[in-house]
């Protein structure tokens, strides 16, 4: 039986700068999206996949990551006093056990899989999961429980991935794909933003993964990749022929929010996924669609 997948990373040290000036003192994983920060959505889509740990992997100036899931006292004292049950219940539901969340600094920029490797102590001996909070997830069943039970079946590394069009398959992870059984791919290969002509596939990894721990003695030796970063897919890569590999088409959509025009996006069909909320969205884009 393979380990239970308890942990997960989030690395969320970047600065956020095509959202300037919004994010000038705001962590652009504290952007909302209806009433809820990016940050929240990724925790809570773990959660249903029966994460209990978090790691954040952090720069200078976003304690506000943290202290989104701690206890905020003045503000459910005076809930209480206002008799507004409903918001307070609503924030003791999301509250997480003490101890649940910790958070580590990656004092430098040095790519992904250097702020990855931030979390190897966190991480020790177990599986774990990474989460880009960029990409936000609208799935009915969580797309990390999708992970979490191809992880289960498979015994081994899981990413998720996607098609695009040949032509952007230079901006992402590709995937060499081997057999394929229902919605799992093995992968027997993983090249980060290849050139068109040189691209295995367009079938390309999102930010969602369950890695073995094992990766992290790759990602220790440093070894600059593409844009001369640290890439995490390198070491991925590593891992292949010596464990299970394999790539989840996952059910539901992805809406990349570290751009400002999936961000919109993701505004509109968030709340039209919402009862208390799609009324008003569908009269606001009549409203505009004229």
């Amino acid at each position: 039986m393979p380990k239970p997948l308890r942990k997960a990373v989030l690395p969320v040290a970047g600065l956020g700068t095509r959202f300037l000036p919004a994010t000038k003192q705001m962590p652009k994983e504290m952007l909302p999206v209806v009433d809820k920060p990016l940050i929240q959505y990724a925790v809570e889509e773990a959660r249903a996949a029966g994460i209990e740990q978090f790691c954040f992997v952090t720069g200078r100036g976003k304690t506000m990551l943290v202290d989104q899931f701690d206890v905020a006292y003045e503000l459910e004292r005076t809930l209480a006093e206002r008799n507004k049950a409903k918001e307070l219940e609503m924030l003791r539901d999301q509250a997480l056990a003490p101890g649940a969340i910790v958070s580590t600094r990656q004092q430098v920029p040095l790519g992904l899989g250097h702020a990855i490797w931030c979390a190897r102590s966190f991480v020790g001996e177990e599986p774990f999961a990474i989460m880009l909070p960029d990409d936000l997830m609208l799935c009915d069943t969580s797309c990390m429980k999708q992970l979490a039970d191809a992880y289960a079946e498979t015994g081994g590394n899981v990413v998720a991935i996607e098609e695009v069009p040949k032509e952007h398959v230079s901006r992402y992870g590709v995937i060499a794909p081997g057999t394929t059984r229902g919605n799992l791919v093995e992968v027997t290969g993983l090249v980060e933003k290849p050139p068109i002509e040189k691209a295995p596939s367009n079938l390309t990894v999102i930010g969602r993964y369950v890695l073995m721990p094992e990766v992290m003695a790759h990602l220790s030796k440093m070894e600059k990749g593409a844009g001369g970063e640290i890439q995490l897919t390198d070491s991925m890569a590593k891992l292949i022929g010596s464990q299970p590999f394999h790539g989840l088409r996952y059910e539901g959509r992805r809406f990349d929010c570290g751009s400002k025009e999936g961000y919109l996006e993701a505004q509109v069909a968030f709340a039209l996924s919402r009862d208390d909320m799609a009324p008003a969205m569908q009269s606001i884009l009549k409203k505009y669609s004229s």
